[in-house]
């Protein structure tokens, strides 16, 4: 099986290295990934700048490249120039959690979304903590993940992508896999207003994490919490298809194209 390694932190980051060399173990490795750091661009793509690829050097991988672009410009790039057609994408390890609302914003998870876009089975893996620095268990997760999808791939929907956060703890303390749905992490977010030498104002977010008051250990904050390996499956379709028919019945199909009285 060939395998696409992908990141947002950047092609020289210890996460991604240590998942591609571990992925080798399932099948043949290509690392494409971002020169520098890319976190939190979500899912932007490159269309008003060229995209400029350079062979990498990494240890333990053959076929590598460097990309100026963002994390879903690489997947798009690896499979539409590159290489082709691949049997997996898998992005990260990612240095901190991409846990409920995170996703949003994560470059590591919408590089998996691509993969799913393109028709390739995708996983997107954290480790999370920002601080905490061994990706051993985490990749080890990945890895064994990543084996039973390729023992159950009949089995699963082809339109969803696994979003894994492994809790920062060794691989002993690690209580076991579980499925789960995406929780709510909320930040109070502040904007310091800063003057440049020149006296121009700017301003630099800064988010501090609000405490959550979840128990359910089915919702991934909670469960990594209590030391599982959260794996949350994630479609891209955004379509609330809850309220499809309530919005029918508010009368948005009967409204003509003219100002409302």
């Amino acid at each position: 099986m060939l395998i696409l390694v992908t990141n947002d932190d950047g092609i020289l980051a210890p996460g991604l290295q240590i998942l591609a060399r571990k992925m080798k173990g399932l099948g043949e490795v290509v690392v494409v990934a971002p020169a520098e750091e890319r976190s939190a661009t979500g899912h932007g793509i490159t269309v008003r700048d060229p995209i400029r690829i350079k062979k990498a050097s990494l240890e333990g991988i053959n076929n590598a490249w460097a990309v100026t672009g963002t994390p879903a410009d690489c997947v798009k790039l690896a499979v539409q120039e590159l290489i082709g057609k691949c049997g997996l994408v898998i992005s990260g390890i990612n240095s901190g959690p991409n846990l409920g609302t995170d996703v949003i914003y994560s470059g590591t998870v919408s590089a998996a979304i691509e993969g799913i876009i393109l028709g390739i089975p995708s996983i997107a893996v954290s480790l999370a903590s920002d601080e905490h620095d061994d990706y051993a268990a985490a990749a080890e997760a990945a890895f064994v993940l990543a084996s039973h999808w390729q023992r159950n791939k009949d089995r699963l929907p082809p339109d969803t992508l696994l979003n894994v956060n492994v809790p920062p703890v060794s691989k002993t303390e690690i209580k076991g896999f579980k499925v789960t749905r995406l929780g709510m992490r909320e930040y109070k977010n502040v904007f310091d207003r800063r003057v440049d030498p020149r006296g121009n104002v700017y301003f630099w977010l800064k988010g501090d994490l609000i405490p959550h008051d979840e128990e359910d250990p089915e919702i991934d904050v909670v469960a990594v919490e209590q030391n599982f390996v959260s794996v949350s499956p994630i479609h891209f379709d955004l379509t609330n298809y809850r309220l499809i028919d309530r919005i029918k019945a508010v009368g948005f199909e009967r409204l003509a194209m003219e100002n409302p009285v």
